[in-house]
């Protein structure tokens, strides 16, 4: 083979495929090794070497140099055998250069094209890779067209044979982030800060956000002017609800911004148990708890914390009710129970999950007589859960619950446009309620 054809084929192959040059040398150095075996036999122990600066080929044959001669008919010899090998090598070197390519892409923006709905997957054109964007990774209700332009994000890439295999996804929370980014420049640039996202695809998203600069309105600056940003960002996922809610390292300030719309009265933090009750008033206590409850879910995975939605004149009556249960449980004291109720512990099912040495230390009390309380417990939420069943509560009665299947829909959406903007932005204009007009679908359960 000729010197200057080989860098020739190297340095096109390598502009052409984007393949490393080291890799297209050894390649066609094992194209020739496996071709000489046809001549030299399996058990010929056969090594070529091609100068990368030159392209000049030398080889050895049971560590004997090859002769010119020798090399020229190894060069001409089961040529179809060489060309195989090399196809094989480049294509395996292409796959490992996008495999590269595409895992640096992960969680990363993407835009593919549309080419074939195959059941429920989609698949896309990705430049000159194809991606799938399979059913549980898409929106719900979804569809796509053929040449569609579709948004999503890099979850996942697999080497197949000699392709790989992208996944998409449009139902990950690192979607809304990334489409914030591209819309919102101040996050781009620093200034403000997405701290967290709770999502439920399709129906509503809660994003919490910061800024370092105290003149700027970091939840007015997502909304835009006129609500133009978070517009475009409802449209991108089919109209799904979104709520930017300013974030705060104090739980009694974030978690009132997290149930927005709805207004609270208080909240009160159970530490031990990582919940937090907040307190609301009657004709705000379905907007708070939302639809089927969604509301409140999303709001307690932005925050953290385990959030209940009472009244105060629930919350006493629950107060009262749990004192009494606890007082017939022995070994309690008239203190311990004030403590336990004090720390949040506001059933038996409760109780029955406290660490021990928690319960000691609360009640200055021996390992066995914890223990003792901690087993009265059990038995008494195992009884309580068996009578729930047949509609007779001894002790407590889960008002809540019950409240929550009943909500009142019509309240949340009142609220719907002043909730979805978001508020206004001190460096744009007021971002008007006209954007939160979109009606939230309803969940399928």
């Amino acid at each position: 083979m000729n010197p200057g054809e080989v860098l020739r084929i190297v340095d096109s192959i390598h502009r052409d495929k984007r393949i490393d040059k080291e890799i297209v040398f050894a390649g066609i150095e094992s194209a020739l090794v496996i071709a000489a075996r046809k001549h030299y036999g399996e058990d010929a122990i056969l090594v070529f070497h091609i100068d990368r600066e030159t392209g000049v080929i030398d080889g050895a044959c049971n560590g004997e140099p090859l002769s010119a001669e020798e090399l020229e008919l190894t060069g001409r010899i089961d040529a179809q055998t060489a060309k195989q090998v090399m196809i094989q090598k480049i294509r395996e070197a292409e796959r490992d250069s996008l495999f590269d390519q595409f895992t640096a892409e992960i969680d990363q923006l993407v835009v593919g094209i549309v080419q074939k709905n195959e059941g429920n997957t989609t698949v896309l054109a990705l430049g000159n890779v194809e991606a799938i964007l399979p059913r549980g990774e898409k929106i719900p209700g979804e569809n796509y067209r053929i040449n569609d332009h579709v948004r999503a994000v890099v979850v996942d890439v697999k080497k197949t044979g000699t392709r790989i295999k992208v996944v998409l996804s449009r139902i990950r929370p690192m979607l809304v982030r990334r489409l914030f980014e591209r819309e919102v420049p101040e996050i781009g640039d620093g200034i403000i800060e997405i701290k967290e996202i709770s999502r439920e695809p399709g129906y509503r998203t809660k994003i919490a956000v910061s800024t370092i600069d105290p003149r700027i309105d970091a939840k007015g600056a997502c909304v835009g002017i006129r609500g133009g940003r978070i517009k475009n960002i409802n449209m991108e996922l089919g109209n799904e609800r979104v709520d930017v809610v300013e974030w705060s390292d104090d739980m009694q300030v974030f978690i009132p911004n997290a149930l927005q719309p709805a207004e609270v009265e208080e909240v009160i933090l159970c530490a031990m148990l990582g919940r937090a009750v907040v307190l609301v008033q009657p004709e705000q206590r379905s907007l708070a708890i939302g639809r089927k409850g969604q509301n409140v879910r999303l709001a307690s995975k932005l925050c953290g914390w385990d959030i209940d939605i009472m009244t105060r004149e629930e919350l006493e009556g629950l107060l009262e009710k749990t004192l009494t249960g606890y007082l017939e449980i022995d070994g309690m004291t008239d203190e311990l129970a004030d403590q336990l109720v004090g720390e949040g512990f506001l059933s038996f099912d409760d109780l029955s999950i406290i660490e021990p040495d928690d319960l000691m230390e609360l009640g200055q009390l021996t390992e066995e007589e914890a223990a003792h309380i901690i087993d009265q417990a059990e038995a008494l939420a195992e009884a309580e859960e068996e009578a729930e069943k047949q509609g007779k509560s001894r002790f407590f009665v889960d008002d809540q619950a019950e409240s929550e299947t009943e909500s009142d829909e019509e309240s949340e959406e009142d609220a719907d446009d002043e909730s979805k903007t978001g508020g206004e932005s001190e460096i744009e204009e007021e971002a008007e309620p006209e954007i939160d007009e979109t009606t939230e679908p309803e969940s399928e359960e």
